[in-house]
């Protein structure tokens, strides 16, 4: 069973990194022959870093349109960024010290985690408006996040998993010298449910984390009077236009 998670979860982190990897240079491919900044909207490109930084971190634009959206949505990216920043003391030999101290936070974050996603999902059931635009996946996607949490929050405060054990289990995988991995339910299930959604994030709507920085209605400077925007391809058929006419 050691053999089977540690063949799963290299087949998962591959496949993982490949498709993010694939999905940032389709995004960034992808031509924006229009300048469209949501207004008001920055006329530097310090201003546009910032008003990126700003949504990557506190959902500026969420936080205008629907407060309790946003403090379910906010609770839960925030939570869950301390859990990945908890969980890496796993593939780090010797833990540096901002991990040690951040340990007692990040065994909470997973009940702030949870609130979370448990407020998105009754938001998606009892909100008619998000309801009717709602896809059976939208509510499977949550569900997989919320038992992730669960079967955590299961591992740490009710049946007890071998941390020792899982975190030789993590470094055998980065050496690929598998190591064996405590046979309890609880962490065998969080696994299993951690690397389904590695397998399957890339290719989801969940993919909008990188998908910000490409989106022109956040990346673009607002200079259309001051500047002509035109993406490469237009640029190139106005060239080969310019060299036709006699």
């Amino acid at each position: 069973m050691s053999e089977f998670y540690a063949l799963l979860f290299t087949v998962a982190f591959s496949v993982m990194v490949l498709g993010l990897v694939f999905k940032i240079i389709q995004y960034s491919m992808v031509p924006a022959p229009l300048k469209i900044p949501v207004t008001p909207a920055p006329i530097t490109k310090s201003g546009v870093v910032l008003r990126l930084a700003k949504e990557a971190i506190l959902f500026a634009a969420l936080f205008r349109s629907n407060k309790w959206t946003w403090l379910f949505g906010w609770m839960f990216h925030m939570s869950l960024f301390v859990v990945l920043a908890n969980h890496l003391r796993f593939f780090i030999k010797d833990v540096p010290l901002p991990l040690v101290l951040l340990q007692n936070v990040g065994e909470y974050a997973a009940f702030t985690m949870f609130i979370g996603l448990t407020g998105l999902l009754i938001r998606r059931i009892y909100v008619a408006r998000v309801k009717y635009i709602s896809s059976p996946s939208d509510y499977l996607w949550l569900l997989l996040l919320m038992f992730i949490a669960l079967s955590g929050i299961i591992m740490r405060f009710v049946s007890h998993t071998d941390v020792v054990a899982v975190k030789e289990f993590s470094l055998g995988l980065l050496s690929f010298n598998w190591q064996a991995l405590p046979l309890d339910f609880p962490i065998m299930l969080h696994l299993l449910l951690v690397a389904i959604l590695m397998i399957l994030f890339p290719f989801s709507k969940l993919l909008h984390i990188p998908g910000l920085f490409f989106a022109p209605t956040r990346n673009q400077v607002d200079n259309p009077r001051e500047k002509r925007h035109i993406s490469s391809w237009a640029a190139k058929m106005d060239s080969e236009k310019n060299k036709m006419q006699p």
